[in-house]
């Protein structure tokens, strides 16, 4: 409905304020600048009134007299003037062309007034000109050359009009351009809702719209992440859920028919490896869609990775006490695959250090194995990878992909590196308590 009806209603808007615009505009002057003179000249028009009572022919004269009085005297100004009886009859002109004015609107105008109103007694009339009411009842209108037959009313609205017109043809651009851009932010909701996750949408401008339009981005960005990681979790979960479950099924076929001792202990390793693994898919698929533990806990690593080192005997701990904020399960889960990792696919012994630098704890773990190649270390962080020649090792390649989503959940990073002649080092920074 955007592309449709949202420009639409904008400009309208626009429009419709410049329209009341024009007739309050309209409003005021007819108020205010209806009456004759400007107040600035108001005393210059009191001085023109008493001039011109004193200049009109006496109304005791013959109407032919008047009438050659008022055409002597517009010849001598070079102005259009009439004379008129106060029932409206011309009484003489001189070059007056043009409809005659309304001078019962005008007596109706004067009777309004207020009796303290220090007014010239100039009147604008409706028909052009100015009218003055002299004291006889007689009317003296004056329209100087080139005054316009209409008043200026209708000029100004026509100017407004015009304005108006020129602002509502240069908004549309804007408006459209505006509105096309939400437009396109629909259309890439759209797709997305339809299914697809690759769409994004241009980021045009830099305002709330293009801030929209690239928050927009960033979120279709995350949900494909996240969807194409929980399909490929899903994809390698079931592929490898299928063995232990086969080892499981076919233990209590064997259970059937008396079991052993050595099948019983064989069949409680399927179940324990079955829930190691499906734990480990629990944290990962949480810890993707952000539902994770609270991190409110403050944690000694040392006395953490002792706990964990103590587990196996070829792992030797080394460092000082490093306190961090977070989630004791998560940080022991991590230690926990550090080390066995190394156990699984290094060498003995296996060397832990932690230390504390420029306000970070640094785990460290490094074996005397063969190492890992480097263009293979970012791989060895993906779920379900193995390294080539490892694939008969027992695991399911998920351990190093939780040490790496624990590692950013904590706002820290994780990297395999060389130091110090070593192949191979997997080192974990973690922001300390500060």
């Amino acid at each position: 409905m955007i592309r449709k009806r949202l420009h639409r209603q904008i400009y309208f808007a626009v429009f419709l304020c410049l329209v009341l615009m024009v007739m309050f505009s309209a409003i005021l002057f007819s108020v205010v600048g209806e009456r004759g003179p400007n107040n600035n000249y108001r005393n210059v028009f009191k001085v023109v009134t008493s001039l011109t009572k004193y200049a009109m022919p006496s109304s005791a004269l013959p109407l032919t007299e008047q009438a050659k009085s008022i055409e002597k005297l517009g010849a001598e100004l070079n102005i259009a003037i009439a004379l008129f009886t106060a029932q409206g009859d011309v009484i003489g002109s001189y070059e007056f062309k043009g409809r005659t004015p309304d001078f019962e609107r005008l007596r109706r105008k004067i009777r309004d007034e207020d009796e303290d109103d220090d007014e010239s007694g100039w009147l604008r009339n409706n028909r052009g000109g100015y009218s003055l009411l002299l004291d006889d009842g007689r009317w003296f209108v004056a329209r100087p050359k080139g005054f316009p037959s209409r008043p200026p009313l209708y000029g100004i609205l026509l100017w407004l009009a015009l304005i108006t017109a020129a602002i509502g043809l240069g908004a549309w651009p804007f408006v459209k351009r505006l509105t096309g851009r939400l437009a396109r932010l629909q259309t890439g909701v759209e797709q997305m809702g339809a299914g697809d996750l690759s769409v994004r949408v241009p980021v045009e401008g830099k305002d709330e719209v293009a801030s929209l339009a690239n928050s927009f981005n960033n979120a279709a960005s995350t949900i494909e992440r996240l969807v194409n990681s929980n399909r490929q979790l899903l994809a390698n979960a079931s592929h490898e859920l299928r063995t232990p479950l086969a080892r499981v099924r076919l233990g209590v076929e064997m259970m059937k028919d008396g079991g052993t001792p050595a099948r019983r202990a064989a069949l409680e390793r399927d179940i324990a490896e079955l829930d190691s693994l499906i734990d480990e898919i629990l944290i990962m698929s949480r810890l993707d869609t952000g539902t994770k533990p609270a991190m409110n806990e403050e944690i000694d690593l040392l006395a953490l990775a002792a706990e964990e080192c103590a587990r196996f005997e070829t792992c030797i701990l080394n460092g000082e006490n490093a306190g961090v904020m977070g989630s004791e399960k998560l940080l022991r889960r991590l230690i926990r695959n550090l080390v066995g990792n190394a156990h699984k696919h290094g060498r003995p012994p296996i060397d832990m250090q932690i230390r504390t630098q420029n306000k970070q704890a640094i785990i460290t773990v490094h074996d005397a194995g063969e190492g890992i190649p480097k263009d293979l270390r970012e791989q060895m962080f993906q779920p379900f990878h193995r390294a080539p020649g490892k694939q008969n090792v027992d695991g399911y390649g998920l351990g190093l992909a939780l040490v790496r989503q624990i590692t950013e959940a904590h706002d820290g990073h994780v990297e395999i590196t060389d130091e110090h002649d070593r192949k191979c080092i997997f080192k974990v920074t973690l922001p300390l308590i500060v």
